[in-house]
């Protein structure tokens, strides 16, 4: 089976042809990230602006990669969330018209699925159930993968997600956007002399906003004499360190013997570090993503939607016509 993968609930439009959900012949990525590095972040209006004038041609692009024309897709994997609501709604509604105008179906596909899924194209004989531990600029969650298309969440962040904590981090020290990797650049020159504070609940929630507040308080207070790279060093071991001691806790809690990182984040070779060698530690298999893998892409979505697809949930555009963008939609709805 051959699904076409779009993505676009954020800054990237990606076409992606996967087969099967694992084989991937094809994975085209158009970012924005220079058009929005002036403005310091993503400007919504202009990421929409910037998706309806790339998608047609991510879609050529990928299927002359593929070797594949129209009539060679038998479905499309589409995010219709969360993210942007603008970004979300040009996927959509090109999803929609071609999937109209070819007579097949359409899959709508949750964007942290999709991440969960990045792991299945970098380990062709990975099989829930599994820990995922996603870390991303809008999601900090640990989530129990019981089947493909099983979700159980145990733990999400009651605050700012990591990668946003990153980001606000990187402004206060001064770092241009992106900002998670320009901290953890920095980071690399710094050693461990800021204490910071960790939250710990009764269950397995994360909170960021404190270590953010505390670095703001922190670079307010010391100024000109403020040791840049130490405290990006101090900031990236203490919630990377939260992140796994968490994760582990819960393996631990619910008996679950793999775990699987995925999310934006998952690219940071400190946590990738740790959470190997936690697993390593406690006799666990661990799975990251090959780094292609970690940013927003459409084969991730291609994959996810290979298996809702064979369990069924379709959407046949020819008898509906309204599939919608959610921007906050939940994982499981």
């Amino acid at each position: 089976m051959i699904c076409l993968g779009i993505e676009s609930s954020c800054d990237e439009t990606s076409v992606a042809i996967i087969k099967n959900g694992r084989e991937v012949l094809a994975n085209i990525v158009s970012t924005q990230i220079p058009i929005h590095k002036k403005f310091g972040g993503v400007v919504p209006e202009i990421a929409s602006r910037k998706h309806l004038t790339n998608i047609a041609f991510v879609v050529k692009e990928a299927l002359d990669t593929a070797g594949l024309d129209f009539k060679d897709i038998d479905y499309i994997g589409v995010t219709y969330g969360p993210g942007l609501i603008g970004a979300l709604l040009v996927g959509v509604a090109y999803a929609k018209s071609l999937a109209y105008a070819l007579n097949i179906n359409i899959v709508p596909t949750h964007h942290i699925e999709g991440h969960i899924a990045a792991n299945y194209l970098t380990y062709p004989d990975l099989k829930p159930p599994f820990m995922a531990l996603v870390v991303s600029g809008g999601h900090s969650h640990l989530i129990h993968v019981k089947d493909y298309t099983d979700f159980d969440i145990i733990g999400k962040t009651r605050d700012d997600a990591v990668g946003e904590a990153f980001d606000k981090v990187a402004r206060v020290l001064g770092l241009p956007y992106p900002g998670g990797p320009k901290v953890s650049k920095l980071a690399r020159e710094g050693e461990f002399t800021y204490n910071l504070p960790k939250t710990k609940f009764d269950n397995f929630d994360f909170s960021f906003s404190g270590i953010k507040t505390a670095v703001i308080n922190i670079a307010n207070k010391e100024k000109d004499k403020l040791r840049k790279a130490d405290l990006a060093h101090s900031f990236e071991q203490t919630v990377t360190e939260e992140l796994v001691t968490t994760c582990m806790d819960a393996m631990k809690e619910y008996g679950i013997n793999k775990v699987v990182l995925a999310g934006g984040v998952s690219a940071n070779l400190v946590l990738r570090e740790k959470l190997e060698k936690a697993a390593k530690k406690n006799n666990y298999e661990c799975y990251m993503p090959d780094l292609k893998y970690c940013t927003d892409n459409a084969a991730m979505i291609a994959s996810a939607a290979h298996y809702n697809y064979i369990c069924g949930k379709t959407y046949d555009i020819k008898d509906k016509l309204d599939l919608n963008a959610i921007a906050n939609l939940k994982i499981g709805e």
